[in-house]
């Protein structure tokens, strides 16, 4: 398979940047203490960040389509920062990232069907995710 070196760029760039965003909407002045040094979520969802868009890469290159479960999954996991971060509705937030978990689920199924590489990439999303649970959990007992 040729590589359109311009399509994955802009696949991993897209969720980088409104990533980026969304952090810097949500997380300073947040008053929220966190449970791990701030650069470890800088690290981590930057990465996981650019395993999502090669993953949509992979797909879209076999199916010239943008998969809905992955615009699902990107959307709930914005949402889940202004939940958590600017709401402070932290049991909500536990129950967002829990379906969001499950979403994820989903679409590493989806994906594999497709491109079992594309589902593998989102492994480390989904371990992430049962650490981001576990650390929302904190802050409800």
């Amino acid at each position: 398979m040729k590589i359109n070196y311009q399509r994955l760029f802009i696949s991993i760039i897209i969720p980088l940047v409104l990533g980026g965003l969304v952090a810097i909407l949500t997380v300073p002045n947040s008053g929220i203490e966190s449970k791990l040094p701030g650069w470890v979520f800088m690290v981590v969802w930057s990465i996981i960040y650019a395993l999502m868009g090669v993953s949509c890469y992979l797909i879209y290159q076999d199916t010239l389509e943008i998969p809905k479960v992955y615009i699902t999954n990107l959307i709930f996991n914005y949402l889940w920062c202004f939940i958590f971060f600017r709401l402070k509705w932290f049991v909500f937030a536990f129950i967002w990232i829990i379906i969001l978990f499950f979403i994820t689920l989903k679409m590493i199924k989806e994906f594999k069907t497709v491109n079992k590489l594309a589902g593998n990439l989102q492994i480390p999303y989904t371990l992430w995710l049962i650490v981001a649970a576990i650390l929302n959990l904190m802050y409800i007992i």
